[in-house]
């Protein structure tokens, strides 16, 4: 009985360090801005924009504000996640405040009838 509780111990040992290690290895840094892709789904026309942290920018019809931008420490070029309020002009309404995800910009996406947002990376430098 000991000895198969030992067995049991040893064997999740393995799988708890090496998660513990991960973590500490998956730190993020802020940028300095964020580059978004806009979309007129009207008449498909597309846009980048760089806007720098704390800073405002008009797309199209919406107002973007970039609140923070956050990649992988040791992968700069890596997955980036950026914080966003985003107005539409026209009616002055908040259509999204929020985490965008640049791997994924359907798990948390701006859903407008006419525009579409998403993040591409962060600003470095």
């Amino acid at each position: 009985m000991i000895r198969a509780a030992l067995a049991v111990l040893v064997l999740l040992s393995g799988p708890v360090a090496v998660l513990a290690q991960s973590t500490q290895q998956t730190r993020a840094q802020s940028g300095l801005g964020v580059l978004l892709r806009g979309l007129d789904k009207v008449n498909g026309e597309t846009v980048d924009v760089e806007i720098p942290w704390g800073g405002t920018l008009d797309v199209f019809g919406l107002s973007v504000t970039a609140e923070d931008c956050r990649y992988p420490a040791e992968n700069p070029t890596g997955d980036a996640f950026a914080l966003l309020g985003i107005k539409d002009r026209g009616s002055g309404e908040d259509v999204f405040h929020g985490w965008m995800v640049a791997s994924s910009p359907a798990l948390n996406a701006l859903d407008h009838n006419r525009y579409d947002v998403w993040v591409l990376r962060c600003m470095i430098s």
